[in-house]
């Protein structure tokens, strides 16, 4: 099948050739149709099977006729980070080079006074985040009622970063007319239940099984150690062993590990650089584009990077750490392999990784290779159970031991409760006068109070009869210097 005859336009046509592309995938070949015939489309398909270019390509030969006014968008597209946003308005400007269409893009850590110029030229397509579009709604920059078309691309991803409940209010601001076009590569139960609340009657369009991986990514666990020095050796033995390796993405579970692991890959003089969420948006597109250029070869990320990104010839995926979420598994080991390509995954697995390997192993309905010696899980647990048992014991045979000395007295008998413990009178080693060891007389309060003595007077020490008193206590005052 080729582009020209699915229904697109002259111009449309003209960019998809002058791009290079001869046929289109599954996907685009299943949706640009429905598209055109103004139906609702769910689309699911795995990642980086050209999910973008098959909802851009039917809006540009849509948005060929018509006009767009100040602050009312013709289209919105819903993307949850800020790289697919960027990267969906490349797409516009790589296929709509014959048209003259004003994209609009609105994401954070970008001026709103810009983004408020382009608004008010009219927009024919605008690209945002939910946060930053719902913040020009309510500073009264931007009208929702002008909506034809509406896009939820990564819908999956928008539910795992908590995105829906904006999602549901951005629809309310939407008339109920529109076209809409939802995407995703999982379907969760989540996700289904807001295709039937967004969604008319939608066509269904499924290439591949829900959460299946490309057969093209040879996917590999290495076994390695707890203790974060044991995984990055681990993972230094695999980059330098890995074949045909020109550039990688590395995965990591959470913000402080990217930053600590791209130190440590920076120190053993690799081509390192970093990505996630907590970097401007500026430094976050110029390491996007040095990784895309071939300046860097190696990403350390965290799941910022692991959805909808389009790299086409990254050769290599590590997991630094087995995912959490098992489908995050699918979208991070699907950034290689893409447009027909050939990719490697490789996960490095701990002895208390077995819970999330299995969730992905249920999900994906396979088992991926070991390379080197696989861990016996088994063993495993029995050999933690028996540590915390030997721990716990062992607590519990000190805590015995403390009670029994506190019951018992110094001479291992246990008092009677009738007849209370004397004190016994510590013997000094310090030779101490005779008349330390006679009554002392102690004033009353009274007496101290209505006849103070002078300070250079001497006063008896005011100390109990019979109580020890150190010997620096009972030396002479140093007589004054005379003056």
């Amino acid at each position: 099948m080729a582009f020209d005859t699915l229904g697109l336009s002259e111009k449309v046509l003209a960019a998809v050739e002058a791009a290079g592309y001869k046929e289109p995938t599954a996907i685009q070949a299943g949706a640009i149709p429905l598209v055109l015939e103004r139906r609702d489309v769910l689309g699911i398909a795995q990642t980086g099977t050209g999910k973008t270019a098959s909802f851009t390509l039917p809006m540009l030969t849509l948005l060929e006729k018509g006009r767009a006014r100040a602050r009312m968008p013709r289209t919105l597209i819903l993307e949850p980070t800020r790289e697919l946003a960027a990267q969906v308005e490349e797409n516009f400007e790589k296929y709509g080079t014959n048209h003259k269409l004003n994209v609009a893009l609105l994401i954070g850590g970008v001026s709103f006074s810009e983004q408020d110029k382009k608004l008010d030229r009219g927009t024919d397509v605008l690209i945002a985040t939910p946060g930053r579009l719902l913040d020009h709604v309510e500073r009264g920059k931007l009208l929702l009622q002008g909506v034809e078309i509406l896009v939820i691309d990564e819908a999956d991803r928008m539910l795992d970063m908590g995105f829906i409940p904006d999602i549901e209010r951005i629809c309310k601001l939407i008339p109920f007319t529109r076209q809409t076009l939802f995407f995703s590569a999982t379907m969760p139960p989540e996700i289904q239940r807001l295709t039937e609340a967004f969604l008319q009657n939608p066509a269904r369009i499924e290439v591949a099984r829900t959460s299946s991986t490309s057969e093209n990514v040879t996917q590999l666990l290495k076994a390695t150690g707890s203790k974060d020095f044991d995984k990055r050796a681990a993972l230094r033995e695999l980059l330098e062993g890995a074949e045909d390796l020109q550039n990688a993405i590395i995965f990591c579970n959470r913000k402080r590990d990217v930053t600590t692991l791209f130190r440590s890959l920076e120190r053993h003089e690799y081509n390192v650089g970093t990505l996630h969420g907590d970097m401007d948006q500026r430094t976050r597109m110029t390491m996007l584009d040095n990784f895309r250029k071939g300046n860097i070869k190696i990403l350390v990320a965290s799941d910022v990077a692991a959805r909808g990104l389009d790299i086409p010839e990254v050769s290599h995926v590590f997991n630094y750490d087995v995912p959490i979420n098992a489908e995050d598994y699918v979208h991070r080991i699907g950034r290689t392999a893409r447009a027909g390509r050939k990719g490697t995954a490789f996960t490095l697995v701990t002895e208390e990784d077995h819970k999330y390997l299995a969730a992905i192993e249920t999900l994906i309905e396979k088992a991926p290779e070991w390379v080197g010696e696989p861990i016996d899980f088994e063993t495993a647990a029995k050999e933690r159970k028996a540590r915390r048992r030997g721990g716990k014991a062992a607590k519990d045979v000190k805590s015995s031991n403390d009670n029994e000395a506190e019951k018992a007295p110094a001479t291992g008998r246990r008092r009677s409760p009738s007849k209370p413990r004397q004190p016994q009178p510590v013997e000094s080693t310090i030779e101490e006068p005779q008349e330390a060891l006679a009554p002392i007389p102690v004033p009353s309060i009274s007496e101290t109070s209505g006849n103070r003595k002078s300070r250079n007077e001497k006063q008896e020490p005011a100390f109990s009869p019979g109580v020890h008193i150190p010997a620096f206590l009972l030396r002479e005052p140093r007589p004054k210097k005379a003056s």
